[in-house]
């Protein structure tokens, strides 16, 4: 049977209204990255000769280091690690601890009240607010930005705030223009640095504001870090809970899906507040039963080789600086970021004499479509495209031919800015 035979049944009008109820399935809507497939898809079917560059992919574009695979391979076949994990191994913990002290300077976090495992960040973030979310309460979200703490807010019956991350504030939140009101309600504050889709990193100067706002109006915070060490040009690695007070507020996501190139292996950590770690510890136990140890121990090896991560920093250093100079080139203003695999670029009002672009969607759907050129558009805060430089390219000569060819692409047209 079709979807549209069940939908005239009883089963359509059981649907959760946090779905949609009744209407669940019947929007017509397309959402973005919905366009941005279909038109993927089209323009490989229109131009079936022409390579497909990739720049809207936000996962590396290589396997996880060689001596992460053999330690999952060695882990994977002793029979001790067959069974559930649970809330973790203390391997990882102290795993997690050590990379938080070696790689970000964080002292003091007790692998065992501190620190706990998770199946990637998405999970924790989408089970945080059954820690702390009653209907009314409110998360506070920066905007544009990764969703999944605020939908699950609204499934709770919580409500969210969104905070604009604007280029003339250095893409960080003003603080000062929360309300109020919302601030009172407030449970949890998302911040994510560097930043996706923005590139943007915070300082530490930022974060001690942070902690002083948060005891301030009692809000715990929640600071997403999968790209914490991806850093470039100087820029050291830095962790909120390296700044003091931090633990006394809230949380920190780490994850090596983006560090490590393990973004299918599904591993990170929460680590900071303890009583924060402790709920959702409870939390987490009645939604999952623990990532395969063989795998957290694997990420235990990663985490005790930092270098692993430095070495992928400067290919996508390297990346950035190639990309950047291309635009630049075209007319864009673009900046290489400090942090984050992410080059966030104001997206053109069009073309000289041609075309006009009302949105970052507009520009982005014509650069698949036209030039077979993958972007993600973001019109949350203006009209800006994210680039990323996870394309695929085999050594630094193929990582030239692809910036080389991007710019052959958009050279035959002036943009007007």
């Amino acid at each position: 049977m079709s979807i549209e035979h069940y939908q005239n049944t009883y089963i359509q009008n059981n649907f959760a209204d946090r779905i949609g109820g009744a209407n669940y399935g019947k929007d017509t809507a397309i959402y973005k990255f919905e366009k941005i497939k279909r038109a993927k898809a089209q323009a490989k079917k229109d131009f079936p000769n022409v390579e497909l560059i990739d720049l809207g992919v936000g996962e590396p574009d290589e396997m996880a280091d060689a001596g992460i695979v053999a330690k999952l391979a060695e882990e994977a076949a002793k029979p001790e690690n067959r069974g559930y994990a649970d809330n973790g191994i203390p391997e990882f913990k102290a795993a997690a601890a050590h990379y938080l002290k070696e790689v970000f300077h964080v002292e003091g976090i007790n692998p065992e009240t501190e620190v706990l495992h998770s199946i990637g960040s998405k999970p924790a973030l989408a089970m945080l607010p059954s820690c702390f979310i009653n209907p009314g309460d409110v998360t506070i979200m920066t905007v544009p930005g990764y969703p999944v703490l605020g939908t699950h807010t609204k499934y709770l019956g919580g409500e969210v705030y969104n905070v604009e991350l604007k280029k003339e504030n250095n893409f960080l939140p003003d603080l000062d223009s929360i309300p109020e009101d919302i601030a009172k309600r407030a449970k949890l504050f998302y911040l994510n640095y560097p930043n996706n889709p923005t590139g943007a990193s915070a300082t530490a100067e930022f974060f001690s504001e942070v902690v002083a706002w948060a005891k301030k109006h009692n809000v715990i915070i929640v600071h997403d870090a999968p790209y914490a060490a991806l850093t470039y040009d100087g820029l050291k690695p830095l962790s909120f809970l390296s700044v003091p007070g931090a633990k006394d507020v809230g949380v920190e996501l780490h994850s090596l899906s983006k560090s490590y190139n393990m973004t299918g292996w599904r591993i990170g950590f929460i680590a900071g507040n303890p009583l924060v770690v402790k709920a959702f510890g409870d939390v987490k136990d009645n939604n999952d039963s623990g990532q395969f140890i063989a795998i957290q121990k694997a990420a235990a090896y990663g985490l005790y080789n930092p270098q692993i991560t430095e070495r992928i920093a400067a290919k996508y250093s390297r990346r950035h600086d190639m990309l950047v100079a291309a635009l630049n080139e075209l007319g864009f203003k673009a900046e290489k970021p400090k942090g984050s695999f992410f080059l966030y670029v104001e997206a053109p009002k069009g073309i000289k004499g041609g075309i006009r672009f009302n949105s970052g969607e507009d520009f982005s759907q014509y650069l698949i479509r036209e030039k077979l050129i993958s972007s993600v558009p973001w019109d949350d805060a203006g009209h800006f495209v994210r680039f990323s430089v996870t394309f695929i390219a085999s050594g630094e000569e193929d990582e030239q031919r692809v910036i080389n060819e991007i710019k052959n692409r958009l050279s035959d047209v002036e943009f007007e800015f």
